[in-house]
């Protein structure tokens, strides 16, 4: 189950208020910010612009590849673990305008986590330490850690388990699966 908090609305649908629930300012600043940085190819200007100005937290080493589209309304509910990989047009979701409602909810994504590219995960999403996310998932409940995730709708491929043992003679990840968290 996804961790949302909904919040109904009369009337037009919910998109239609959308200045009621979010500055308009606050969503062009936001806007102009992730479409520089969608195209900047400096990784570190890139975590930096995201923190200064769209107040995410993003761990140490962590890369946003070429396209990927925040948030542009809530990005400040996005947080992002160190060392972690956020592939090619991967976009990532913190509200969700419906009919007679919109929802709101906190993404957390762990360490070491790599998302494929073309990924979109929706709000209210926590993504576990060492995660994999195949290409082209829809993310619409939590992954856990370590597990090795994909499809539409998304679906857990291996466990952390399994995927330790599948590694245990990979020369690289052979070594980091066997470790201890």
């Amino acid at each position: 189950m996804r961790r949302t908090s909904r919040h109904p609305v009369t009337g037009a649908n919910s998109l239609w208020h959308v200045y009621k629930t979010v500055p308009f300012w606050k969503v062009v600043k936001n806007f102009l910010v992730i479409q520089v940085s969608r195209y900047i190819p400096f990784l570190g200007m890139k975590n930096w612009l995201y923190c200064t100005f769209l107040r995410m937290k993003i761990g140490d080493k962590t890369s946003f590849a070429l396209m990927v589209m925040l948030d542009v309304m809530f990005p400040e509910k996005i947080s992002v673990g160190k060392n972690t990989v956020i592939g090619y047009n991967t976009t990532i979701l913190a509200h969700e305008y419906l009919i007679k409602e919109y929802r709101l909810g906190e993404v957390n994504i762990g360490d070491e986590v790599m998302i494929g590219a073309n990924t979109t995960i929706l709000p209210g999403i926590k993504i576990g330490d060492g995660a994999i996310i195949s290409a082209g998932t829809l993310v619409h409940k939590d992954v856990p850690a370590g597990a090795f995730v994909g499809g539409n709708p998304m679906r857990i491929i291996y466990t952390k388990e399994k995927l330790a043992e599948r590694w245990k003679d990979d020369p690289i990840y052979g070594r980091q699966a066997n470790e201890q968290p």
